[in-house]
């Protein structure tokens, strides 16, 4: 049996449901108005093939500032990076800061940087110089909370979220108790004063720091109606503006508000089978289940991020000796891959959150596996994102082997993953002729010839 699915990912709910009630009370202001005024973003020409690239820079060098950091671009570039997503970087707040150094979403200003990591000169200095190289820059953006020194909190205490008595508190949830964010104050959407502002912030970096996109934190707890409201104003200021969501929110992306929403629910999947507690089917069901739930944009998928490093643990201590072959199919499958700092190391190790700490930065063991698979997605159509790649064939059906073929006009690239660690076996149901783009052998093989791989070997097919 072969089963074909659209370039368009899908939409699982999990980790999402249970917040979206956080906000209702702000959810309907002047709604219609702002529907109306909405149209479809569209995906960038400019990021037809791109890949994302998550900076940490507290942690990225040992002294943890723009500088430093500044040194890497011409390396970034030449493993074919194109996005950079830079983790928060505003001057954080001392007000009930978690440990010594503090939480990069305890915002304490919108239109500053923190002065660890060093002056917004600096910080220009790497858009200026990234844009030369021919890369992107995104912030992160903190729209649900601020920390407790920002000066709205004194000026525009209206602006925040109150208990029975006027006081401002952290983020509540739907059943009205605290999140455990103690540290930061939670906003309410119910003041079209505070949205305003809060826009009017993000329009200061497209416009005076040339910034190409936001990464939007915690975005599922925002009310939707923001999210079509801003991103009407982001566009009058950069059409192309890039807009990602920390969220699995199907209506992010079918309302147009977003180009990329989280891959959650695959992730979650990819660890249990890392864990031998599901298999591929697994993955076909997330196809089956969740695809037709999308209509527009894609899913950001990744083996590591900044909160599944330092809260769960790093690829290679949550996947073991699967984590190259969850990377492979993260950067092949429909989707944009991401990858977070220290991977190209690799990096065993969890980062530590709220203090100093260092990537260590010494072999780069995995430049080339990373420098290939962006290279193979760049020079592949048939790999490219949103409308601009081709559609997801399953093939070589197996219960441990993930084998797809993407096609895209005259291209195909054809991926075979063992998703196990036993050796497995299957009987090929087509021709295979080509190049693996990491040995560079050639790859060939008749209908019913004996496909063999090794636990967790990957290969990935292009045509020569």
């Amino acid at each position: 049996m072969v089963i074909t699915w659209n370039i368009l990912p899908t939409m699982g709910m999990v980790l999402s449901l249970c917040f979206l009630g956080c906000k209702s009370k702000g959810e309907n202001i002047e709604t219609e108005q702002i529907m109306n005024s909405v149209g479809e973003t569209g995906w960038p020409e400019w990021a037809k093939n791109a890949n994302i690239y998550e900076v940490n820079i507290r942690q990225y060098t040992h002294e943890g500032t723009f500088n430093a950091f500044r040194k890497h671009l011409p390396r970034l570039k030449e493993m074919g990076v194109d996005i950079l997503w830079f983790m928060p970087i505003f001057p954080i707040s001392q007000a009930k800061r978690k440990g010594s150094l503090g939480s990069y979403y305890a915002v304490a200003d919108f239109r500053a940087t923190n002065p660890q990591f060093g002056t917004m000169d600096d910080f220009q200095h790497i858009i200026t110089e990234a844009h030369a190289l021919g890369m992107k820059v995104i912030l992160d953006w903190v729209p649900n909370h601020t920390g407790w020194d920002h000066h709205w909190i004194s000026k525009h205490p209206e602006y925040y979220t109150k208990d029975n008595n006027g006081n401002i508190t952290d983020p509540i949830d739907d059943q009205g108790k605290s999140m455990g964010w103690a540290d930061v104050a939670d906003l309410d959407y119910g003041s079209n004063d505070m949205r305003q502002a809060m826009i009017n912030d993000m329009i200061f970096w497209l416009e005076n720091h040339e910034i190409d996109g936001f990464r939007q934190d915690m975005a599922l707890l925002v009310p939707l109606d923001f999210w079509k409201q801003s991103i009407t104003s982001l566009k009058a200021v950069k059409p192309d503006v890039f807009m990602v969501a920390e969220s699995e929110v199907h209506d992010h992306l079918n309302q147009h508000c977003f180009h990329a929403v989280y891959g959650w629910s695959l992730h979650h999947i990819l660890n249990d089978i890392a864990k031998g507690k599901s298999n591929v089917n697994a993955l076909d069901q997330w196809y089956k289940n969740e695809r037709t739930k999308i209509q527009s944009g894609v899913y950001m998928h990744f083996t590591s991020n900044h909160d599944e490093n330092s809260w769960s643990g790093s690829e290679i201590e949550r996947m073991g000796e699967a984590h190259k072959a969850f990377a492979v199919l993260t950067h092949t499958i429909d989707g944009i891959p991401l990858v977070y700092s220290g991977q190209e190391e690799p990096m065993p190790k969890r980062l530590e959150f709220f203090e100093k700490d260092d990537i260590g930065f010494k072999n780069y063991a995995y430049l080339e596996f990373y420098t290939k698979l962006n290279d193979v997605k760049h020079h592949n159509p048939a790999l490219w994102n949103a409308e601009y790649g081709g559609q997801l064939t399953r093939v070589l059906q197996h219960n441990h082997i993930f084998a797809f073929e993407r096609s895209k006009d005259d291209n195909k690239v054809l991926v075979m993953l063992n998703l196990s660690k036993q050796k497995q076996e299957v009987r090929s149901d087509r021709i295979i002729a080509g190049k693996d783009i990491f040995t560079g052998l050639p790859v060939n093989f008749s209908v019913g010839d004996q496909i063999s791989l090794k636990p967790w070997e990957y290969v990935v097919v292009v045509e020569n």
